[in-house]
Parts: structure tokens; C-alpha cells; sequence
């Protein structure tokens, strides 16, 4: 089975229960997005719903899809940058417990986190301080950590900082790794499309993208999108919500369906789904397979509040996708 690398911010997830949209309102927070903040918005935001529902978890996009991968039994390793603090042993011990390697530099700044407010149509915003996160840069970058391993999986929030995905594009293909990256926000797309555009023609292999996402990089919608992103990568993926997935390889087009879900929170829908596509790649399976585990993994995760699925659900999980490998 290959062995994936995940480098992304290491972030604390503070999950949040809001009952409509005028808290998102009173912080100026467009509602679906993620935005950057600042450390005292960040503790503002926090002040102003202390009084409600939420649970803390570690998180970040591509930990969290590292994390999928882990608890799948593959091999993984994550690459990030925390504070010496409770929130950095927090995160850090999470990652060792479900046996990923960690390659994590501690800073004098807190660590990062990310106010995850989540309105009852199940729909999540976020507000991220990014913290000791934001201070990982190129030259930190170890060429030994990437020995050994057989895919590079980026989250697109880090585009902020080009040269650090430049940095570790250059390693991954000095290395004959294939890289898999996850355009992460439409906002942050808009904001950063050229050098999407650049790094994605110049390095990426596998590209994964929601249908605002696909948009935002295009300007088609998810049917045409599909199209377009697979003009410039091996393999392109974009996640229609629940009308479920566009995938492409070559000549290969497929569309994959969803699972039924009781949906409670989107969360990690799209980090989950990754890691699901990726184990079956992973597994050298076919690219029909690899679509169904990502939307078992993602159909599963909105079941709960948050991105980390328990025992249960994992077993739930793995059930299903033992039955699609029995079929196969």
C-alpha cells in the first residue's frame, strides 16, 4: 500500500453551535467561507459564543485528512507547525495516538485555531487564527521527511505562502511522489488564482475541488469544470454536495452517487472524502472504488459534529467499504 505525506496548518478545531446566521452577521462572516483573522477577532469570537454548545478537536484540512487515512490503516505522516502550549500537546498527541508520524515544529506563538460556527441548515463558517500554523516555512522543510513516501497531499489554504508549496512540490518530485492537493475555499481561490493556476499546471497530479470551488478556478459549473481541470492534471475530482461526485483520469468520466445520511454538520465532508479517494488510490484501486470510499467517508463525517469520527462510525465505515471491495 503507498505511504501518504500531508503538510497543512495544525489547527485546533473549536466546533460551535450557532442557532441562525446573526452571530456570522455581527463578525462579518460570509456564511460557507473561511476566513483568516486576527488573534483578537479570533478571542472576540470566541467571548461572544462561549455560552453556546461546542466541543474542541484537532483539525486542519489536510490533518484531517491524514487522520482519515490513519484510521484507515494506512501509512501517513503530517507535516505542520505548533505553539509550546496545551493546544500544540493537544494536537500533536492526537496525531501520534492514531499512529501518524508527526514532523511538527513548536514556536513561541500560540497555536492555531479555528472557530468552526455551524448554523442549522448544517452548513459551517470558519474563523481561523492561524497562529504558530502560519510560521511553517520553506527552509523548515526536512528532505528526509519525505523519504519513503509515496504521495504528497497539500490543502490549498496554503497557497498564502507560495514558496513553502513550491518548496515541498520540489521535494515531493525529487522523490517520484505524486501530488494531491485540495483547492480548500472558494475565497481563497479567488484571491489566489494565479498562483493556483501556476503551482496546480507546474506540480499537481490529483486535484480535488467542491462545485464553488471548481467555479471559482474556472468560472463552469461542476459538469464542464471537470473538463477543465483535468485538461491541466492526471486526475481531477469535483464534489457536488449531495448530488455527490464528478471524477475524471484520462478518458475515464464518472459520476458517483451519495450514501443516505442524517446530515448534522458539514465539517470535514470534503477533508474525509479525500482521505477515502486517497486510500483506495493508495490500494492501487480502481478510480470507480476510489470515489465510492470518498463519499462513504464524507457521507459518514456530516453525521457528526465535527471531523473526527468515533470507533462506531469507523467501524460503520469500514463495513461499507469492505462490502464494495467483496463486490469488486
Amino acid at each position: 500500500m503507498k505511504k501518504i505525506l500531508g503538510i497543512g496548518n495544525a489547527l485546533v478545531d473549536v466546533m460551535t453551535m450557532v442557532d441562525d446566521d446573526k452571530i456570522l452577521e455581527q463578525f462579518s462572516l460570509p456564511k460557507g467561507s473561511m476566513q483568516l483573522v486576527d488573534i483578537e477577532k479570533s478571542g472576540k469570537i470566541k467571548e461572544g459564543t462561549r455560552n453556546l454548545k461546542r466541543n474542541i478537536a484537532s483539525g486542519g484540512s489536510a490533518a484531517n485528512t491524514i487522520y482519515g487515512l490513519a484510521k484507515l490503516g494506512v501509512q501517513t505522516g503530517f507535516i505542520g507547525s505548533i505553539g509550546n502550549d496545551e493546544n500544540g500537546d493537544f494536537f500533536e498527541n492526537d496525531l501520534k495516538e492514531t499512529g501518524i508520524k508527526t514532523f511538527l515544529g513548536r514556536r513561541r506563538s500560540p497555536t492555531g485555531t479555528a472557530v468552526a460556527l455551524i448554523t442549522p441548515d448544517s452548513e459551517r463558517t470558519f474563523a481561523t487564527h492561524l497562529g504558530a500554523a502560519l510560521e511553517l516555512e520553506a527552509e523548515d522543510l526536512d528532505p528526509v521527511s519525505f523519504k519513503g513516501y509515496d504521495i504528497l497531499y497539500l490543502e490549498g489554504y496554503l497557497i498564502i505562502n507560495k514558496k513553502l508549496i513550491v518548496g515541498a512540490c520540489k521535494l515531493a518530485k525529487a522523490n517520484k511522489m505524486k501530488i494531491a492537493l485540495d483547492l480548500s475555499s472558494y475565497n481563497v481561490v479567488e484571491a489566489n488564482l494565479a498562483d493556483f493556476k501556476e503551482i496546480i499546471k507546474q506540480f499537481v497530479d490529483i486535484i480535488f475541488a467542491n462545485e464553488e470551488e471548481a467555479k471559482a478556478f474556472t468560472g463552469l459549473d461542476a459538469g464542464s469544470a471537470i473538463f477543465n481541470l483535468s485538461d491541466i492534471c492526471e486526475t481531477a475530482v469535483v464534489k457536488v454536495g449531495s448530488e455527490g461526485s464528478w471524477l475524471k483520469s484520462g478518458e475515464e468520466v464518472i459520476k458517483i452517487g451519495t450514501i443516505p445520511v442524517n446530515c448534522r454538520d458539514t465539517t470535514g465532508a470534503g477533508d474525509l472524502y479525500a482521505a477515502g479517494f486517497l486510500y483506495g488510490l493508495a490500494k492501487n484501486e480502481s478510480l470507480e472504488n476510489c470515489g465510492l470510499y470518498g463519499a462513504i467517508l464524507s457521507g459518514k463525517v456530516i453525521e457528526i459534529v465535527g471531523a473526527r469520527p468515533d470507533d462506531s462510525k469507523w467501524d460503520e465505515i469500514k463495513k461499507m467499504i469492505s462490502e464494495i471491495q467483496i463486490v469488486s
